[in-house]
C-alpha cells in the first residue's frame, strides 16, 4: 500500500510490526455504525461521523481500528492465535488536533496465556516508542478494570449498582456522582400513585397486569418494551434508589480509588488494601500479580510503570488491563490499549476469544520527534 501523507517514520513502524510477527491488514473506511454505537461507549459515540446507505442503514467513518479488525477476523473465519497490525486513517472529533488522523497498532487475538499477552502488548508499545523516540524516558499508567469489578462485587451491592459503577470506571466525574447518589439516595418520584403502590408491594404479576391495561387503554408504546420489561425496570429503579452505601463501604471504595503506586509496589498495596478491608479479590488479584511477573520476565522496565486504581480508558469494551504511554513530563498520550475479552463474542464470534491490543497516535509521536 502506498504511504501517502504519512509521517516519515511510518516505514520504521511497519518494520517493527513485521519484527513482532504481526500481519498488517486494512479495513474499509466506511463501517457499519451499529457496533460502535452499541459497544464502544458514550465517549466515542458522540465523536463519530455518521452517514447512511441508500437503504437507510447507519454507517460511519472508521473512528478506530479495534472493532473493524475484530469484525474482519470473524468474517474471514481465521483461526487463533492471530496477531494483526494496522496503519491508516481514523475519523473522529477530538478536543485537540485534527478530526482526521493516522493511527497504527497491534491486536493480539486468541492467546490464552493472558499474563504473557498483556506483558507483550505493553512491551511492544513501549519498545516501539523507545525506538521512535530515542533518549526519551517513557511513562506508563496502568489500570485494571477486573480488579475494580472485584472490589465492587465484594462489597455486595445490588447488581444494578454494580453495573452502573463498572460502566463508569475510568470516568472519575461520573463515578463520583454515582458514589454521591449511593451515599445520599434520591428516591423515585413522579410515578402514578397506583404504579408506585404496586412497585412498592413487590407484586410483579399485579404490576404487569396494570401496565398492560393502561397500555391498551392509551395505545402507549415504550420503544417496543413489554409490560413485563417495564415492570422489571421500575422495580430495579426502586431498588437502586433505595440502596444506601454505608460509610464503611464508601470509605473502602474511596481508599481503593486513591491507590496510585509504582507497579513494583502495586501487588503488595492491593493485598494490603484487601486484607484491611476484609475483601476477597480472588482471581482478579491473582491475574494482576501474574501480569506483573510476566512483565518482569519479559524484560520490561518496571520503573517507568505506575498503577493507578481509578485509571480507565473511555471505551466500554475493555475488561481487564488498560494502559497509556506518554513521554515523562508530558500529558500527550502516544499509545494506549488494553484487554477486551468479551468484544469478539459481542460482535458475533461463536467462541470466546481473549484479546488485547494497543494503538499509536502518529501525529502526537511526530510532534514529540520534532521537539527533540
Amino acid at each position: 500500500m502506498p504511504l501517502i501523507n504519512l509521517p516519515e517514520f511510518a516505514t520504521d513502524l511497519l518494520a517493527e510490526f513485521v519484527e513482532r510477527n504481526a500481519e498488517r491488514i486494512d479495513t474499509p473506511v466506511i463501517q457499519p455504525a451499529e457496533p460502535f454505537l452499541d459497544i464502544a461507549g458514550e465517549d466515542l459515540r458522540r465523536r463519530i461521523f455518521m452517514t447512511e446507505s441508500e437503504t437507510g442503514a447507519s454507517l460511519c467513518l472508521r473512528p478506530e481500528f479495534t472493532i473493524p479488525v475484530c469484525l474482519r477476523h470473524i468474517e474471514t473465519a481465521t483461526g487463533t492465535p492471530k496477531r494483526y497490525a494496522y496503519l491508516g486513517e481514523v475519523f473522529r472529533q477530538r478536543r485537540d488536533g485534527a478530526n482526521e488522523f493516522y493511527q497504527a497498532g497491534i491486536e493480539d487475538l486468541g492467546d490464552i496465556d493472558l499474563s504473557n499477552a498483556d506483558a507483550r502488548a505493553i512491551g511492544d508499545a513501549t519498545g516501539i516508542l523507545a525506538r521512535l523516540l530515542p533518549g526519551r524516558r517513557l511513562a506508563v499508567t496502568l489500570g485494571d478494570q477486573a480488579v475494580f469489578e472485584a472490589v465492587v462485587q465484594a462489597l455486595g451491592l445490588p447488581l444494578g449498582w454494580q453495573k452502573r459503577l463498572i460502566h463508569a470506571f475510568g470516568n472519575m466525574t461520573q463515578l463520583e456522582a454515582l458514589l454521591a447518589s449511593l451515599v445520599s439516595p434520591q428516591f423515585v418520584t413522579g410515578l402514578d400513585d397506583d404504579i408506585a403502590r404496586l412497585v412498592a408491594s413487590g407484586d410483579e404479576q399485579a404490576l404487569v397486569a396494570y401496565l398492560e391495561r393502561e397500555m391498551q387503554k392509551t395505545g402507549y408504546s415504550n420503544a417496543g418494551r413489554s409490560a413485563l420489561e417495564i415492570a422489571r425496570r421500575l422495580k430495579e429503579k426502586l431498588i437502586l434508589s433505595e440502596t444506601r452505601l454505608d460509610d464503611a463501604a464508601f470509605h473502602v471504595l474511596e481508599e481503593f480509588l486513591s491507590l496510585d503506586v509504582p507497579l513494583v509496589n502495586a501487588s503488595a498495596a492491593l493485598s494490603g488494601f484487601a486484607d484491611a478491608a476484609g475483601l476477597k479479590l480472588g482471581n482478579a488479584l491473582s491475574r494482576f500479580n501474574g501480569r506483573v511477573a510476566a512483565l518482569s520476565n519479559a524484560g520490561v522496565d518496571l520503573s517507568c510503570l505506575d498503577y493507578r486504581a481509578a485509571f480507565g480508558r473511555p471505551l466500554d469494551y475493555y475488561t481487564g488491563l488498560v494502559f497509556e504511554v506518554t513521554v515523562e513530563g508530558s500529558t500527550a498520550v502516544l499509545a494506549g490499549g488494553g484487554r477486551f475479552d468479551r468484544l469478539l463474542t459481542f460482535l458475533g464470534a461463536t467462541d470466546r476469544i481473549p484479546a488485547v491490543g494497543f494503538s499509536f497516535w502518529l501525529d502526537r509521536i511526530e510532534t514529540e520527534r520534532a521537539a527533540a
